[in-house]
């Protein structure tokens, strides 16, 4: 396999989590506010694997090659992005990887907060690698646990009570795929650990 190319399994786990993401979203009516335009959840950084960074190239490439003006564009945006970044980063600004040790863990608890992505068309208000984003876009939104809590994002589920919220629980990734396939994605590019959208496509 090509180094730049996804692992086979990325196409079932994408399916996976979208049709997951749409049983939630049919379950949740109108207490889920997400729709185009509404780009709260793409302020602030956050991380992502190496599955994800795959897949953002992948979708880069293809608008590139459909879209080079759009392209060109989020290349633009993604070049600013790491300018500004790069200073503070909290890891290695060369590779793109986020640290491990204590200080660097929390540095990354402050850091880049009103930063947006630089996938976000600021124009429109939309992801301009929509059918690449990583897992964790295609899953904030719906209340979903983690660390023992089911999290919304703040815009949802206004007036629901705590069991109607729960009823609506996006279950993302049932049959456990992601970590396999990450593992796969960073034996074959021979890149390990999280990294952020502009470090991904820069």
């Amino acid at each position: 396999m090509p180094c730049n190319a996804l692992p086979p399994g990325d196409s079932q786990l994408v399916q996976i989590v979208n049709a997951a993401l749409a049983d939630s979203a049919r379950r949740s009516a109108a207490w889920l506010a997400c729709k185009p335009g509404c780009s709260q959840c793409c302020v602030g950084v956050f991380a992502i694997n190496q599955l994800d960074a795959l897949r953002l190239r992948q979708g880069l490439e293809e608008l590139e090659s459909r879209e080079p003006e759009r392209a060109a564009g989020v290349r633009a945006r993604v070049r600013d992005c790491v300018s500004r970044l790069s200073p503070e980063f909290p890891g290695d600004p060369k590779t793109g990887i986020i640290g491990e040790s204590a200080e660097e863990k929390q540095r990354w608890n402050e850091f880049a907060p009103d930063e947006p992505c630089p996938v976000l068309d600021p124009a429109t208000g939309t992801c301009e690698l929509y059918e690449f984003r990583p897992i964790l876009c295609r899953t904030f939104g719906p209340p979903v646990m983690s660390e023992g809590d089911l999290g919304v994002c703040e815009l949802c589920y206004d007036g629901a009570s705590d069991e109607e919220v729960a009823a609506c629980e996006m279950h993302p990734d049932p049959q456990n795929l992601e970590p396999a396939l990450i593992h796969e994605a960073e034996t074959v590019t021979g890149i390990r650990g999280e990294t952020i959208i502009a470090f991904a496509l820069k």
